[in-house]
């Protein structure tokens, strides 16, 4: 449906979200994701998702035996826990991102989120 050659591009934001928000989230992707459809066949997969010190997980549309449904249809998918100083695959984590190119960008994406959480515990604590 997307076509070759596939380009990955990932996006972090700034603030972290509240992971309830993933249903919405991953409705308001899909929506764009239709919006640049080609004759009905995507031509982008975004996959909304948040990472905690322990875990990547991404929302998804699609059931199976190791989500957790959120609600509005949207399941969540533990993709990757972080264990003995890295991110490790899980059986049913995807290639793309049992990549060690992609664990690789997670784990800083991780540490920039524990450095923000570090900074706004001291800012409560003074």
């Amino acid at each position: 449906e997307l076509g070759a050659p596939l380009l990955r591009r990932f996006a972090a934001l700034e603030t972290p979200i509240d992971p309830s928000l993933l249903p919405d989230l991953k409705h308001e992707t899909n929506a764009v994701e239709m919006e640049g459809a080609l004759e009905g066949s995507r031509r982008v997969n975004i996959d909304p998702g948040y990472i905690v010190a322990e875990r990547l997980v991404l929302a998804t549309g699609k059931n199976y035996t190791h989500r957790i449904y959120l609600g509005k249809g949207i399941y969540a998918d533990l993709t990757l826990i972080y264990s003995k100083g890295e991110f490790q695959t899980l059986p049913w984590t995807y290639p793309d991102y049992a990549s060690q190119k992609v664990r690789t960008i997670m784990e800083q994406i991780r540490r920039k989120y524990l450095f923000q959480m570090k900074k706004e515990f001291e800012l409560l604590s003074h």
